[in-house]
């Protein structure tokens, strides 16, 4: 585990726990439970689909070992383990029902991390059923969702504040600015994502990237995009320059080796900044590097893989070389970003991606006129 081998180390613990003999119920459960992290911690942050079910397989075991009746506080805790893996998976799956049973597992264990008996362990179970109420926002047109992500990350500051448990506060801080932002992306004004940048500043002043830089690293990114949806409303370019700078800052610490599908959302959401940028400046630099980001992303972004991923970054692209067509007058670009889109919209349908399903329908009718006026435009070939 300390070299990072979770893999190797989920099948160390596996062993250990078939090692141990009978009549020790509790040192088999144990063992259990570091092979489900392991395997958790393998699949969340290698990208490890398969090792995110054996994490959840895992876990209901040992669920079965720790009865509610018997221990219920241990019990609520194997819950909530249990939903994080549910909630990791359910992101990357284009359905919705490995999120919907995170919640519900969420909403079981605060049946006994209730708030008088154990308030920090009910703050971060709060927390974590907040994470995946909005992941189900996402996918979801309206906002119902998303304001109770909000009140319940506001729910979980309650306890855990700033004093009490400052790494703590900060993932709060964090995921609360998540949510704000998502509401910020869906409303006309900018004060909910104004909002967003305080909470991740607030963040950054517990997780920093000496202390603690993979989560420095996320808060710089999810800065970014608070930052971005900021740049897109205003005239000027100076929040868009922040946003470019936020997540080449994260990419630092979110390599392509280390952690390779974050590394991808990095240069997912630093190619729809540079589009932005690229599409207020005369020239084509930003509008290249935005393509290049994209294309970046769709290295570890596949189909099998992430499939909802992939419809996001196709859809950047798709933006990307759209912008770039009509700045080249290249019928050419436009046809790819077409393709691009369209598959796009095809995920987005699979998947029940309704928000995002509606605005890539709407950009492939104006891509198909533009297409036609490009077309208009290019002479038939042996036309001099």
């Amino acid at each position: 585990m300390t070299e990072l081998h979770y893999a190797q180390a989920a099948d160390l613990f596996k062993q250990a726990a078939g090692l141990v003999p009978a009549g020790h119920p509790e040192e088999t459960t144990n063992y259990s439970q570091r092979q489900a992290d392991a395997l958790y911690r393998q699949g969340d942050e290698r990208g490890d689909n398969a090792a995110l079910k054996q994490s959840i397989d895992t876990w209901r075991l040992v669920l079965q070992q720790r009865p509610r009746a018997r221990v219920p506080l241990d019990w609520a805790a194997m819950q909530n383990n249990l939903g994080r893996v549910l909630k990791t998976l359910g992101e990357r799956e284009s359905g919705t029902a490995q999120l919907e049973e995170a919640v519900a597992t969420y909403r079981a264990a605060l049946e006994e991390r209730t708030h008088d008996r154990v308030p920090l362990d009910w703050a971060m179970t709060q927390m974590n059923l907040g994470n995946a109420l909005q992941v189900l926002g996402e996918r979801e047109s309206g906002t119902e969702r998303l304001e109770e992500a909000v009140a319940a990350y506001r729910g979980a500051l309650e306890e855990g504040t700033h004093d009490r448990v400052p790494l703590d506060w900060a993932m709060t801080q964090m995921n609360l600015g998540n949510a704000l932002a998502r509401l910020g992306e869906r409303e006309s004004g900018t004060e909910r994502l104004e909002e967003a940048v305080a909470a991740y500043r607030a963040a950054l002043e517990e997780w920093t990237r000496a202390g603690v830089p993979l989560r420095w690293a996320v808060t710089q990114n999810n800065l970014g995009n608070a930052l971005a949806r900021l740049g897109e409303r205003e005239s000027g370019t100076a929040r868009l320059e922040q946003a470019v700078a936020a997540f080449r800052a994260a990419l630092e610490e979110r390599t392509h080796d280390r952690v390779p599908l974050d590394w991808a959302m990095t240069q997912m959401n630093l190619g729809n900044a540079l589009q932005s940028l690229g599409e207020r400046e005369s020239g084509t630099a930003r509008l290249e590097e935005a393509v290049a980001a994209h294309r970046a992303a769709l290295e570890e972004y596949t189909r099998d893989h992430v499939p909802l991923s992939q419809a996001y970054s196709d859809h950047g692209l798709a933006n990307g070389l759209a912008a770039l067509a009509i700045r080249e007058k290249s019928a050419p670009r436009m046809e790819e970003a077409l393709t691009c889109m369209r598959a796009a919209v095809e995920i987005y349908r699979q998947s029940g991606e309704t928000y995002w399903l509606q605005k890539a329908t709407v950009r492939v009718t104006e891509m198909e006129a533009e297409l036609g006026n490009l077309q208009k435009r290019t002479p038939p070939l042996g036309r001099h």
